[in-house]
């Protein structure tokens, strides 16, 4: 992973510090906003790891540094302005310091439910099962009976979502594309194939094409 950016080209304000919004970048979920100063962004090019100025303490803080929840820079963005970063991680541990995952928990208004990282849940669940098995749970069955088994669920869900196709009945094929959903991600499970892995093969076969820009 190669980072190269010209510091002294971004806009910072009048104290000297710019915003950095911290994102997740397996879920798409946004972490915190934080604001790095010249210092704070050079070690977290330097580190890998991100760096922040404290407007309180005024001093650089490195998060993670005491309780542990490290973030693992991967990306690392500007907007068109150049006044303000992305930043895209790994986190270790969750990110606000109550404990929540995300700073951003306190919801004010209740619309729809997110579902851009239900995948992610279900996938930890699925690790979780596979290395704590638990008595009465289906997922714990399934690596219990081993391969056969969650190949034969494959395959009699891969049927159903045909059948309900060829009814053309949406409900049911929504809902047997997540049986068959579940049932896959159960599979690369076992197989050690992560949603990653699909995702990076997927991203080699989409052709690249000119992206519409707003005049």
């Amino acid at each position: 992973m190669i980072m190269t950016i010209q510091i002294d080209t971004l806009s910072f304000d009048e104290k000297g510090l710019i915003p950095a919004i911290v994102q997740d970048d397996r879920t798409g979920n946004v972490l915190m906003l934080a604001y790095m100063n010249k210092e704070a962004l050079q070690k977290t090019l330097d580190t890998k790891e991100t760096w922040f100025y404290s407007r309180s303490r005024q001093e650089l803080w490195n998060k993670g540094a005491t309780s542990g929840n490290r973030q693992i820079v991967n990306n690392l963005s500007l907007d068109c302005d150049n006044d303000s970063i992305l930043i895209q991680v790994t986190p270790v541990g969750p990110a606000c310091h109550t404990g929540e995952v995300t700073c951003f928990h306190n919801q004010i208004f209740d619309g729809a439910v997110p579902t851009r990282s239900i995948v992610h849940e279900i996938t930890d669940e699925i690790k979780n099962r596979r290395a704590n098995p638990v008595e009465g749970s289906y997922t714990t069955y399934l690596f219990r009976e081993g391969l056969d088994k969650i190949l034969k669920k494959v395959g009699e869900e891969t049927t159903e979502v045909v059948i309900g196709a060829k009814n053309r009945d949406k409900a049911e094929v929504t809902s047997e594309l997540a049986d068959l959903t579940y049932h896959s991600l159960v599979l690369m499970e076992e197989l050690d194939v992560s949603v990653e892995d699909v995702k990076n093969e997927l991203r080699k076969r989409r052709p690249k094409s000119e992206v519409p820009r707003d005049e």
